[in-house]
């Protein structure tokens, strides 16, 4: 019987609720909101250590202050090539833009794949570090995201206020 890898987990308190960060010896490997769609309970064999998950705790701590937009972290998601290649893709996502869901399946040269890339959206592992609330609907609405509408909400206005240097508008 082999022994399960070890896998570390932390809490980290921000504007949108606790967030839960787990990473491995690779890297962060998800971000995890307090409520939402995708809600998960730390295996037993995992271990809390906020020291293992200090390299990403002050990189988020930085982006809700409004002192980093980009992130430079190890990473290691774990999901399908297709997965990965969109999740690469949103990584690519300027700081206080959006992109539409067709458009990203364009950028990973899968056109008619708009469908698959709005459920490898869903699926992302790292939300915010791989900003998939940056993808909105053709149209411009605001579509589905694993914090829910209000979290994604919050963290566009945030990154608009910011990029456009208006630090103390109301969010």
């Amino acid at each position: 019987m082999s022994t399960p890898e070890t896998i570390w987990y932390d809490e980290l308190p921000t504007p949108i609720g606790q967030l839960r960060l787990v990473a491995d010896a690779q890297g962060l490997r998800e971000v995890w909101f307090e409520s939402g769609r995708h809600q998960k309970m730390p295996a037993p064999h995992w271990r809390h250590d906020a020291g293992k998950l200090a390299f990403a705790r002050v990189q988020l701590e930085e982006y809700f202050a409004g002192t980093r937009q980009v992130f430079a972290l190890p990473l290691h998601p774990l999901g399908t090539p297709f997965q990965l290649a969109v999740w690469r893709e949103l990584a690519r996502i300027p700081y206080g833009a959006t992109t539409s869901y067709g458009e990203l399946a364009r950028r990973i040269d899968q056109p008619q794949a708009v469908r698959a890339v709005g459920a490898a959206n869903g699926r992302n592992p790292l939300p915010i570090v791989l900003p998939c609330h940056r993808v909105i609907g053709a149209d411009g609405s605001l579509t589905g995201f694993g914090g829910g509408l209000p979290t994604k909400r919050f963290l566009l206005a945030m990154e608009q206020r910011i990029a456009h240097g208006d630090l103390f508008a109301a969010p």
